[in-house]
């Protein structure tokens, strides 16, 4: 199904034989930002700017250091965050995002958009889904 907006093809069905990656073509970039953290990091380093580590863990809230650490690095090693050492004692590591990272803004605004426009009607069809199954199957939850 495609949009007046979308790419010509862009919803193409893949032909038969192909690789998930040729299938998908957007898989890639959703392991990269989606993954469980990744979301949240750039979130918080976009809307506050440059942050040490603790107070972008105490930003985000529930992750641990571990990681937060695992995915900084990773971030940093997709071009999404820029880690920046001063030497002082003790010393001192800020992370911010790359204009890379910032690139996304769009998407995650967009995301943002389509969740206010449509999770009220997600929420109602998970419990039109839910009250049918009850129904169908014989078995309450």
């Amino acid at each position: 199904m495609t949009t007046s907006t979308a790419r010509p093809g862009a919803w193409a069905a893949p032909a038969q034989g192909v690789t998930s990656e040729q299938a998908c073509p957007i898989a890639p970039v959703l392991d990269i930002v989606f993954s469980r953290w990744t979301t949240p990091i750039l979130w918080t380093l976009h809307a506050y700017g440059r942050q040490r580590f603790v107070v972008l863990q105490r930003n985000i809230g529930t992750i641990t250091p571990k990681v937060l650490t695992q995915r900084l690095r990773q971030m940093e090693r997709d071009g999404l965050v820029l880690r920046t050492y001063h030497p002082e004692v003790p010393p001192r590591v800020e992370y911010e995002i790359t204009d890379l990272g910032s690139s996304l803004a769009p998407l995650f605004a967009h995301l943002a958009d389509w969740s206010a426009d449509n999770l009220p009607r997600v929420e109602k069809a998970r419990q039109e889904f839910d009250a049918t199954e009850e129904t169908t199957s014989g078995r309450g939850r």
